[in-house]
């Protein structure tokens, strides 16, 4: 089952094996050791990995589904939306542009377009957003994405407790 979302600019599609290399390449930016660092990819093997397992979810709803970010005007691949399974039937947003595409409004771009298909196919009418406190750009994103806080302080994020946010986005 092919799965392909066009906005203006962007193409969401899902991850091949050819995308290894920008995959690897755009998860060593800065911002995702930071933010996301079990997103980093150290090596092309790594990256292959990784993407081997991403396509292997594709047709299913169990999740992680994890899509590639791709500009419609030269094909290059910019990064990933994705949703991803927490707790309780829960699913949480995801998202990455790499650092020379960001500041662009690439990803509320594409988490506008991703947000309603994605509920959708897998069967959910409200998706979360947590971000770590310090990750403002991430903030903006979920709100112009019309993510709703309904949390900000101590909680668990990745390997251990931070200030966070958690938003919920639900489906008209």
């Amino acid at each position: 089952m092919s799965f392909l979302i066009e906005t203006e600019r962007l193409v969401i599609t899902e991850m091949t094996m050819d995308m290894a290399m920008d995959v690897h390449k755009n998860s060593l930016d800065d911002n995702t050791r930071r933010f996301v660092p079990d997103e980093v990819f150290e090596t092309l093997d790594d990256a292959k990995e990784t993407i081997e397992f991403l396509m292997s979810q594709y047709g299913s709803t169990d999740g992680p589904l994890v899509y590639a970010v791709l500009t419609k005007d030269d094909n290059k691949n910019i990064g990933y939306v994705q949703l991803v399974p927490i707790d309780d039937g829960k699913w949480e947003i995801g998202y990455h542009i790499a650092k020379a595409y960001t500041g662009n409004g690439y990803a509320t771009e594409a988490v506008k377009a991703f947000l309603p298909v994605i509920a959708e196919r897998v069967g959910v009418t409200e998706v979360y957003g947590i971000r770590l406190l310090e990750n403002a750009a991430s903030g903006r994103i979920l709100e112009k994405c019309e993510f709703e806080t309904f949390f900000t302080g101590e909680g668990s994020y990745h390997d251990g407790v931070y200030e966070i946010s958690k938003g919920v986005w639900k489906l008209n």
